[in-house]
């Protein structure tokens, strides 16, 4: 039996390499969420949708400018008097210029109105950026988690294999019962059935990892909480999320957006003024020409101005007017909302982090006290003292204590990763990823003045 002891120690110790930190090979916590920031469809589709909302700003911006119209026209028509056909071949074209020069203030605020809009969804961006690099986070946690639960409960089943070999030979030499026999077996059979739920897990949380990581998980390297980047107190955590989180923030946006968007509506209200100038030649031709009078080229050309001023419109201006405060209403509210999420978020993340901390000192006193209480009822199970039932207790209690263990090791990690989400710090630059940072203000700043153009800036 401590030649079996000795082996299982050896397992473990194989174990703990497997997962130790200084192997070469294995993934970083920070090389993965790199991958995520980089592959993630989900972050990428975010992405695509800020660069939409870039090009709201393009077009509230083309009320600044003219509209100009070309157009062409041609007829041909024959008409029969008594015995003379009569071919009349007539044609224009010209250009016209329309330019707006008031409507009410409604393309300032338009545009205004606009440019809020995409600060709120690049702040958006920003929030789905933590969120997928936590997700990410947390399935890489999860795979190491559940791969130490899938090895613990392998050794389980191993030891049990070996406590029902000594129960048969036990049996056989007349120091054991056949019930000593029936609980090794039953011990078995349920280790049997843990290690293939513990192994399906473990295929499950690689899954999930490679959907956000976007490739299959290799040897994992242990993470480490990130104390060092966390504030002092819960206050201060509360404090800087009220300051910084991006939710927050896109929520103050979208306010000033829906203030503009008022103003607009009211613009509806006001006078326009419309400036159009155009010019066009037409040109006529009647067969036989003896016939014609008017016959050749003519040119005219025009300009002037247009002053609206609406007086009733059926009451839709008030009623659209009346619908911009309540949407302007609802995104005040709005922010208060996202402020008492992510106050709930900071205090939840920073408990479950103090807890977690604390298991972690626990259960490691419980695996170190339940180790020695096993091998004591081994040794007195093989003079006669103990029975294998308590042999197969204990043994159970090792386990647990051992993948209770495992578990708050990574929840002490991740609540420190959603700390830092729940304050709106969990960026590429904080956690140091070597990845390229996605800035959507390139593409703003490359669409926000263009007057024409059919091309995205990438070149689709």
């Amino acid at each position: 039996m401590q030649s079996f002891s000795k082996t299982v120690f050896a397992a473990l110790l194989i174990t703990a390499a497997v997962f130790s930190p200084v192997t070469a090979s294995a993934e970083t916590i920070t090389g993965a969420l790199s991958k995520a920031y980089r592959n993630n469809s989900q972050l990428n589709s975010a992405r695509a949708g800020v660069r939409v909302t870039d090009e709201d700003v393009a077009i509230a911006k083309s009320g600044y400018r003219p509209n100009v119209v070309g157009s062409a026209s041609i007829d041909y028509t024959e008409r029969r008097r008594h015995d003379t056909s009569v071919r009349l071949t007539s044609g224009s074209f010209g250009v016209q210029v329309n330019q707006m020069l008031f409507d009410g203030f409604q393309t300032k605020n338009t545009v205004a109105a606009a440019e809020a809009r995409v600060r709120a969804s690049q702040e958006s961006l920003r929030n789905t950026e933590e969120n997928i690099l936590f997700s990410a986070a947390q399935a890489y946690m999860n795979v190491i988690h559940d791969r130490q639960v899938a090895a613990l409960t392998k050794q389980n089943l191993e030891f049990l294999n070996e406590q029902t070999r000594a129960a048969r030979s036990r049996l056989e030499v007349g120091e054991g019962t056949r019930t000593d026999v029936a609980q090794a077996d039953a011990a078995r059979s349920g280790a049997e059935a843990q290690l293939s739920a513990a192994r399906a897990q473990a295929l499950a949380s690689a899954a999930q990892y490679r959907q956000l990581i976007g490739e299959e998980p290799g040897q994992l390297k242990a993470a480490s909480p990130l104390s060092k980047l966390l504030p002092s107190s819960l206050d201060s955590a509360v404090a800087v999320a009220a300051k910084e989180h991006p939710a927050i923030l896109a929520t103050s946006h979208l306010v000033d957006a829906a203030a503009y968007g008022v103003k607009s509506a009211e613009g509806a209200l006001l006078p326009s003024v419309t400036a159009s100038a155009g010019v066009s030649r037409s040109y006529s031709n009647t067969s036989p020409s003896s016939l014609a009078t008017s016959d050749g080229y003519s040119n005219s050309a025009n300009i002037g101005a247009t002053l609206s001023i609406p007086i009733y419109q059926g009451g839709r201006t008030s009623a659209q007017v009346r619908k911009s405060k309540e949407q302007l209403g609802q995104a005040r509210i709005e922010v208060d909302v996202s402020r008492d999420q992510v106050r709930q978020a900071v205090t939840a993340a920073w408990t479950a982090y103090a807890a977690a901390q604390e298991a972690v000192v626990a259960n490691r006193q419980l695996v170190s006290a339940a180790q020695l209480a096993l091998n004591g009822v081994i040794e007195e199970r093989n003079v006669g003292q103990r029975t294998t039932l308590e042999v197969l207790d204990s043994q159970r209690d090792v386990i647990n204590a051992k993948i209770n263990l495992a578990s708050a090791e990574r929840d002490v990690v991740l609540a420190s990763y959603a700390i830092l989400q729940a304050m709106g710090r969990l960026s590429v630059d904080r956690l140091g990823l070597q990845v390229a940072k996605y800035q959507p203000e390139e593409h703003y700043n490359a669409v926000k003045d263009k007057w024409f153009g059919l091309r995205t800036p990438d070149g689709r």
